[in-house]
């Protein structure tokens, strides 16, 4: 199993996975271009993509599903409640599936599991992914990890996982206080911090890599996301120079196309 984080952060997400003959996007959230660009850049074709999943509906996770899947014919998969929320424009119902919450999907040799998250989206889901036994997992768009959530993504080989903002920036932005109460809310986003308190729960033996990701790109930065999880693992004994490798996601370049 390969994957490549396309981009993520605020302004878009997209996430590259390919096993065998498999291959897919986890969300799409820029623009078909910019996409095709980023996948071009890691010696990948958008013919390579054969299914896009899809987490929720928020316009930074699906801006360029509705356009992939028309002009290159492209199976969607979402829960129900994500495809009536979805403004995709129209989409052949050829290309429409459901994968609902808490199920298991098999395509060839790789399980796509389903797990709900806590967001202010309809019905927000992401998923882990299973092939000759390696897991990828990916969690972000959360305003808190429940004991579920752990018990679905823990022990991956690779965890892509949301530090999104430094609690005392997003204080100090100009953002509305309404704003502010969303992020900092159960139905938001992970602050460094408490990202960081959750992965000791979340790491195993297995755990190789952790890519940070949905970065805020006002209220962040790729250096304290870094290093507050560093810190923080440190301090449980963790061996973040040998052991652990602690990844940048970017909202505009995709990483590395890596082996699990």
């Amino acid at each position: 199993m390969k994957m490549s984080v396309l981009a993520s952060g605020s302004t878009g997400n997209a996430i590259y996975i390919e096993d065998g003959d498999f291959s897919c996007l986890v969300d799409a959230g820029l623009t078909g271009k910019k996409i095709i660009e980023n996948l071009n850049s890691i010696g990948r074709d958008i013919s390579h993509v054969k299914h896009i999943f899809v987490s929720h509906e928020h316009v930074d996770h699906i801006k360029g599903v509705g356009v992939l899947a028309r002009k290159y014919n492209i199976p969607i998969y979402a829960n129900k409640e994500t495809w009536d929320n979805m403004p995709i424009g129209q989409v052949s119902s050829d290309l429409k599936f459901h994968f609902d919450k808490d199920v298991a999907m098999d395509f060839a040799n790789l399980t796509i599991r389903s797990f709900g998250v806590s967001h202010d989206a309809a019905n927000p889901q992401f998923y882990t992914f299973e092939a000759a036994g390696k897991k990828l997992s990916i969690l972000t768009d959360t305003g808190y990890i429940s004991e579920k959530m752990i018990d679905y993504i823990k022990n991956s080989d690779v965890l892509i996982y949301e530090s999104n903002h430094e609690e005392t920036m997003v204080m100090a932005s100009s953002y509305p206080w309404k704003t502010k109460q969303r992020i900092l809310s159960d139905l938001g986003h992970l602050s460094n911090v408490d990202s960081a308190n959750w992965l000791p729960k979340i790491i195993g033996d297995n755990t190789k890599k952790i890519y940070l990701a949905h970065l805020s790109m006002e209220n962040n930065t790729k250096d304290l996301a870094r290093l507050t999880s560093k810190s923080i693992l440190e301090n449980y004994g963790f061996d973040c120079d040998n052991k652990i490798d602690l990844l940048d996601t970017d909202p505009k370049q995709a990483t590395d196309l890596i082996e699990i």
